[in-house]
């Protein structure tokens, strides 16, 4: 009975009660994405809302040009320039996939079988990036030099012979073809595929290799089941970074093509500075745009990830 008649024992205080974070405290986020975003407002958005007015005016650079909203200009640009447009999606596909197939076995081996050598062999993925976009692409010129040594060997095993035959080259002659401009895509955005593959690759567990060779995997079944299915994510990131610059280039066409070789970047480059026909380079870049953002959306779709490296 005492004990039931003896007072409880004092309650703890309860805590105080969290007080709201500061006002200036809730904004910081904001104010530290407020110069990303005014630095695409400016250099981004601006520019875009110009270009789209400029589309649909009409004039001339002596008169003058007004916003009459003709649309019709996107109708006519891509009725003229559709064989480039063609054009510019076949070369940057094919330049997209030779980067696949020389960039996943070196991606592969950096991250896997390199051991020490890891860090040379980035530098050297990388070492293209330390020269102009413009020498690399004038060196292709030496290299394919009719009477280089690339293009006497190409002849030796007669596979200028198959490429004539396919239309990419001409004959005994390497440059001013399609294969000229296809290699120097090629070579220019190799990188652009190798470093998101390499991080892909680097990600994934050591220990599900073991586990699939536990199970009796052969290695082909291995990379089949495990390596590459994880890796998609490098490999959407890195076709991703190589088609889209890929489609809309003009220095490799310019430089070691022909005019039988032009993609659609040199006609917008050829309208913007030569032609001065603005509208026309306006809608033929916004035609561009929206073709490469349906490519690219159907990509993304289709190839089951979202997870971009």
């Amino acid at each position: 009975m005492a004990a039931l008649t003896e007072a409880p024992p004092p309650l703890a205080p309860a805590p105080p009660g969290k007080k709201p974070a500061p006002r200036r405290r809730r904004l910081t986020p904001y104010w530290l994405l407020l110069p990303g975003m005014l630095w695409l407002v400016v250099f981004f958005a601006l520019p875009m809302i110009y270009q789209a007015s400029t589309s649909v005016q009409t004039g001339s650079l002596e008169q003058g040009y007004k916003v009459t909203w003709h649309f019709a200009t996107y109708w006519h640009a891509l009725a003229d320039y559709w064989p480039q447009f063609l054009r510019s999606v076949l070369y940057a596909a094919s330049a997209t996939i030779l980067c696949l197939l020389l960039g996943y076995p070196l991606a592969y081996l950096i991250a896997f079988r390199a051991g020490r050598w890891r860090n040379l062999i980035m530098i050297l993925v990388i070492a293209p990036f330390f020269t102009s976009f413009l020498i690399r692409t004038l060196a292709w010129k030496t290299i394919l030099a009719d009477s280089g040594p690339v293009v006497g060997a190409l002849n030796a095993l007669h596979v200028l012979d198959v490429t004539s035959w396919l239309g990419w080259t001409a004959g005994d002659r390497v440059l001013a073809t399609p294969l000229a401009v296809v290699c120097g895509l090629t070579y220019n955005f190799l990188p652009f595929m190798i470093l998101p593959l390499y991080t892909s690759l680097e990600r994934i567990d050591g220990r599900l290799h073991e586990a699939a060779g536990d199970l009796y995997a052969r290695p082909w079944t291995t990379f089949r089941k495990v390596t590459f299915p994880l890796s998609m994510p490098g490999v959407v990131s890195g076709t991703l970074l190589t088609f889209i610059p890929a489609s809309g280039d003009y220095v490799n066409s310019e430089l070691l093509g022909s005019t039988d070789t032009r993609m659609i970047g040199n006609v917008i480059q050829t309208q913007f500075l030569r032609i001065l026909d603005y509208p026309t380079a306006a809608a033929l870049s916004f035609i561009l745009m929206a073709a490469i953002l349906l490519m690219v959306t159907i990509y993304i779709r289709k190839s089951g990830t979202e997870d971009l490296v």
